[in-house]
């Protein structure tokens, strides 16, 4: 186990930029999968779970041609089913939950998939119901084993069909969509997840010579096609990443550039820190956040309590609302978070309550934050990282506070966060992987 010291109190200075988005990229080179020509994907963040992703296509008889860090070549003509039902196919699939969504390319070029059950961050219930509705509506056949959670879906042919999604899954959708594009007929998918990682996944479908209508709105009409071909696709810059040096910058009172941040795939996030008393500046495709010695949350009109909430796309992503929580303990004012999606991702606030802050966790879903607005400062402390979003949370907090935190289980945030530690110190943080 790895663990990251850090010296907080430090402001920070200067210019960042932010990696590949990870979700995009699972997606993306799942699709791979659906062609047996080359396909060249860039700006591919170099993370523990897309590199172990990439790994396990390697395994499957994928050809992986990495010429640097963030460009890497597939070319899967000759997958292996057989691997499938290995038991090293089984344990490392099982580890990386964004690997569910090679089902869908598998389905819909062999007829046949296998899959254990998924894992990933501890945040609690994730079930997988909308991605195998989507498939049977396709014609396939959907067997679960209990005794060892193994997934097995299979088809003669795929037609298209209409479905309204249960909910807007956003790996549900993915995976649906790349099951549809070889699918004989036309496929109506209506309450589609819409964010731009399933947007970014439409338009490299489409280069590879999919046809696919509707991209960016809930509703997306996809007529097969015989095969498809190889292309050249680049990744969008991580929103997340952008949400959270936002966070960084206004918790530790710096002054920090993010650079080529994607700005028109950014959607409601900026106007959600500007609702926190964030400053935000635009300049060209970059950020600069300037020095704030406060920030003060806003109320609603009527004079009531911000609440700051997760919903499908253009709303918040739940992703950065662990972020939004650590940055309002040093604000002036409340704010109510409410995780609607799932019910343990806040269960990391008795750590920031430990380091000094003020916190109600009202319920699994919801925490109430009373700011402290910098009257004092949050304590170092030693802390846990549950996974990827509370670890990075955790991060902005031993950032800010007084004295010395470590945080261990970091393998949580490398999951998600490219070589972080490097890239912070050259900005100033007082970070020592150990």
């Amino acid at each position: 186990m790895s663990s990251f010291v850090i010296e907080g109190g430090h402001q920070l200075q200067g210019e960042i930029t932010p990696q590949g988005a990870k979700n995009e990229a699972l997606q993306v080179i799942c699709a791979t999968l659906l062609s047996s020509e080359e396909i060249i994907i860039n700006n591919i963040p170099d993370i523990l779970d897309v590199n172990n992703l990439i790994k396990l296509l390697g395994q499957m008889g994928v050809e992986i041609n990495r010429p640097n860090r963030h460009t890497c070549h597939f070319k899967a003509q000759s997958v292996n089913l057989d691997f499938l039902q290995s038991e090293s196919f089984k344990k490392k699939a099982s580890a990386l939950r964004g690997s569910i969504m090679i089902m869908g390319p598998l389905l819909a070029r062999f007829g046949k998939a296998y899959f254990p059950k998924p894992g990933g961050d501890k945040i609690g219930r994730r079930r997988l119901d909308t991605h195998f509705f989507g498939f049977e509506k396709l014609g396939a056949t959907f067997n679960f084993n209990p005794d060892e959670i193994f997934y097995t879906v299979e088809a003669s042919n795929l037609n298209g069909t209409y479905m309204l999604l249960d909910e807007a899954s956003v790996t549900g959708t993915a995976n649906i969509i790349m099951a549809a594009v070889l699918a004989k007929g036309t496929t109506t998918i209506y309450n589609a997840a819409c964010e731009p990682y399933v947007q970014q996944l439409c338009k490299m479908l489409s280069a590879m010579g999919a046809n696919i209508q509707g991209t960016g709105s809930n509703l997306l009409t996809i007529t097969g096609v015989e095969s498809l071909d190889g292309c050249q696709h680049t990744i969008l810059p991580d929103m997340i990443e952008v949400g959270s040096f936002i966070g960084m910058a206004a918790m530790t009172n710096s002054s920090i550039t993010i650079k080529n941040v994607g700005k028109e795939h950014l959607g409601i996030i900026p106007l959600a820190f500007e609702r926190m008393g964030i400053q935000i500046e635009f300049i060209g495709d970059d950020i600069h956040i300037p020095k704030q010695d406060h920030y003060s949350i806003e109320t609603f009109i009527d004079g009531s309590i911000m609440t700051i909430a997760d919903a499908p796309w253009p709303g918040l992503t739940p992703d950065l609302l662990s972020v939004f929580l650590v940055i309002a303990i040093q604000a002036n004012g409340s704010v109510l978070i409410h995780q609607k999606m799932f019910e343990s991702r806040l269960f990391f606030v008795d750590k920031l309550i430990d380091m000094g802050a003020r916190i109600i966790l009202c319920d699994p879903h919801r925490a109430t934050v009373i700011g402290l607005n910098k009257e004092n400062s949050l304590r170092g402390a030693t802390l846990t990282s549950p996974d990827i979003r509370a670890g990075v949370a955790l991060l902005i907090a031993a950032l800010s506070a007084q004295g010395k935190s470590t945080i261990q289980n970091i393998e949580q945030i490398d999951r998600g966060y490219e070589r972080i530690d490097e890239r912070l110190r050259k900005i100033g943080a007082k970070i020592t992987r150990l």
